[in-house]
């Protein structure tokens, strides 16, 4: 019979957009005794889960709470417990991730409108507002970090005009949320989804989300019980039920309530990393975190700048945990990659779509997004260029990241 050896991960410097470097403390909660998951001393924890998360979505919110699967759970739960077939659906397109919320519209049966800009730019918040104002959309759903592209839409206009037509806005913060400002409330977003794998710094396979009454109160038109669980006076709402057993948030919500209605077996030792991740992200402060993201983001442009390296995108709206770099001209994109891994034991990414071998995307989130491995990064990248024959400005590039860090 084969004999398989024990697991031993190569130990890297991940600085993508995600996933990222788990925090220890993360991992060594992971590790923690497995509870029932109506353990009274586990629900203790379901509940204490959701009311940090209410800080880190910055809301008062009932309900918040993860979905058990990836950053996509999340999105595809909510749309597919918001999105009733028929629905008008707005959707503004700006890179990757805007043309999955349009599919996963279009999945929900919805009637979907668009708007589309060139990758490397967002919208003016007015030309959303206009579009709402004149098609009346059921739902508006909209990116509000682009890691495809490296670009962040501001959003603080959208959630009052939503409100104006009675629409309900559906936001993708999977690569913002403890990353940069998600202000759920002030912004009068109805449901956000985040993510755990990016600026959480925890391991991918759960999604973070918050939604408040006005989306609820949809949820509820929506309801069903399942048919194994269903009493006699049991009847569902005047909506179509979702289509989705696993991601009706109907059931979800019944599950994470004081009901505790079964519904699946939750992911015990996910859970606790979400705890000890969010306990973390709060123990370290929100507005000390998004600092210290924009810190590492200003090291690491200040020494691609010096190396003479040229950045995508639009800088008015630059994503602060996503920077972009266009490929040097004659430049193999993935050999450059591949000799950082191999060599250095360092990861930054490539992109999608019309991007695809036009630039590499490089994250500061979470626990990747230290001094060190900003500046081991800068260092390396510029060995690796000089060994593919292009003229860098060499040393400069690891001295303007310092002269940043020195002074911050």
């Amino acid at each position: 019979m084969k004999r398989f050896e024990p697991l031993s991960p190569s130990l890297r410097c991940i600085m993508t957009p995600g996933p990222v470097e788990v925090d220890p403390r993360v991992l060594r909660a992971m590790s923690l005794p497995v509870l029932g998951q109506f353990d009274p001393e586990f629900t203790h924890i379901m509940n204490e889960t959701m009311e940090m998360l209410r800080t880190l979505f910055a809301t008062k919110n009932q309900w918040a709470y993860p979905v058990d699967g990836t950053s996509r759970s999340g999105l595809e739960a909510a749309m597919v417990s918001l999105i009733a077939p028929g629905d008008r659906v707005l959707v503004p397109i700006f890179g990757r991730f805007g043309n999955l919320l349009h599919e996963l519209a279009e999945r929900c049966g919805a009637e979907v409108f668009t708007l589309e800009r060139p990758w490397g730019g967002v919208f003016p918040q007015e030309e959303i507002v206009e579009a709402i104002r004149s098609l009346k959309p059921d739902v508006v759903a909209v990116v509000h970090g682009e890691t495809s592209t490296g670009r962040v839409q501001p959003l603080d206009r959208i959630g009052a005009a939503c409100r104006e037509q009675d629409a309900l806005l559906i936001v993708d913060a999977v690569a913002t949320l403890g990353g940069v400002p998600v202000e759920t409330d002030a912004w009068m977003l109805d449901a956000v989804i985040g993510g755990t794998q990016k600026c959480l710094s925890i391991p991918a396979g759960m999604a973070p989300i918050t939604y408040n009454d006005r989306a609820e109160a949809k949820v509820l038109k929506r309801k069903a019980i399942e048919r194994g669980l269903r009493t006699a006076d049991a009847a569902n709402g005047e909506l179509p039920v979702v289509r989705s057993n696993y991601f009706d948030l109907g059931m979800l919500q019944d599950y994470w309530s004081a009901q505790r209605l079964n519904h699946h077996t939750e992911m015990t030792s996910m859970l606790y990393a979400l705890r000890e991740g969010v306990r973390l992200v709060l123990e370290e402060g929100l507005a000390a975190r998004h600092t210290r993201h924009k810190l590492h983001e200003q090291a690491l442009v200040a020494g691609l700048t010096a190396m003479g390296l040229e950045l995508y995108g639009d800088s008015d709206c630059k994503l602060t945990v996503v920077t972009c770099v266009i490929i040097p001209e004659g430049i193999d994109g993935e050999a450059v990659r591949t000799m950082l891994l191999e060599h250095f034991g360092i990861e930054i990414a490539s992109s999608f779509g019309p991007l695809k071998g036009m630039i590499w995307r490089i994250g500061t989130m979470g626990f990747s997004a230290r001094e060190n491995n900003v500046l081991r990064l800068l260092g390396a990248l510029e060995a690796v260029l000089l060994r593919h024959g292009h003229t860098v400005a060499s040393g400069l590039a690891v001295q303007a990241a310092l002269d940043v860090y020195e002074v911050k």
